[in-house]
């Protein structure tokens, strides 16, 4: 799998952050943590890594020694999360840090052989069945559990509410299922298509709803999430361009000045596989 990503990927992925880190489940966490093993360095194999921003978050809530394993295909994105991951846990156990450049995608239950947790924020949405199947197979495979984080669910909520959000919400989500390089994005369909796969395994699945709800103080966020909900949605569908001038115009002023509340849906899913 090779995604192609805009030249300021880095700091749209640092304007997310604060959201994705607010909208997170931590009871998932604390189920989990009842799940790991109690001896020996954690290693957690992070797939799609970006900045780093799952590993900060997520390293100081779990016990303990830690080793973790960003993959990326971006060598930047590599250097700037090895950087960025804290040092030591809360409980001041060492955490150490190794990277891999690659295609995520490929990913066997040998290679995760030493996985206490796998891990991903914000991934499942950009990958298709096939290859989602062959991540869950290599999860199940290891007996390891996999924590997912953020997935894209379709739900959108703008507040106000104007009568072109429906039709835009429409034509983003049939956006981000579509084929490119002849690769059928999941988008929203990813998490049910996640619990399917885990239960052809015979695994369980916990689900907990993880929305970015974004007001006044996220108006830097909103203004540039609206901007490519927007882009996209007339990307798929070309003649939204024409009627939606005045809507896109009247919608980033309320962004922009914080008037404009967004509440975008997301689910975070737990596997338990040990």
């Amino acid at each position: 799998m090779s995604i192609e990503l805009p030249p300021d990927f880095a700091k749209w992925l640092a304007l997310r952050e604060p959201a994705d880190v607010a909208a997170r489940s931590t009871e998932l966490v604390d189920t989990l943590r009842t799940a790991l093993p109690g001896h020996g360095p954690l290693v957690v194999h992070d797939l799609g890594a970006g900045t780093g921003s799952l590993g900060r978050w997520l390293a100081p809530l779990l016990p303990g020694a830690q080793h973790w394993i960003l993959y990326d295909q971006d060598p930047d994105l590599l250097a700037r999360a090895c950087a960025g991951m804290p040092a030591t846990a809360a409980d001041g156990a060492p955490i150490t840090v190794e990277t891999r450049q690659g295609d995520l995608t490929r990913l066997t239950a040998a290679e995760l052989a030493d996985a206490a947790l796998v891990t991903a924020s914000a991934l499942l949405d950009m990958l298709t069945v096939e290859e989602l199947d062959r991540l869950v197979a290599a999860c199940a495979e290891a007996g390891c559990p996999a924590l997912f984080l953020i997935s894209v669910t379709g739900a959108v909520r703008l507040t106000p509410a104007d009568p072109l959000d429906g039709e835009v919400a429409a034509a983003f989500n049939a956006h981000q299922r579509r084929t490119v390089g002849g690769r059928r994005l999941l988008g929203p369909d990813a998490v049910d298509a996640c619990v399917a796969a885990f239960a052809r395994h015979g695994v369980d699945v916990q689900l907990r709803p993880s929305p970015w709800r974004l007001g006044s103080e996220q108006a830097a966020l909103t203004t540039e999430w609206f901007t490519g909900w927007l882009d996209a949605a007339r990307e798929q569908r070309p003649d939204l361009t024409v009627h939606t001038d005045e809507y896109a115009r009247r919608r980033l002023a309320e962004a922009e000045s914080g008037r404009l509340g967004v509440l975008v849906g997301h689910v975070d899913l737990l596997a338990l596989l040990r």
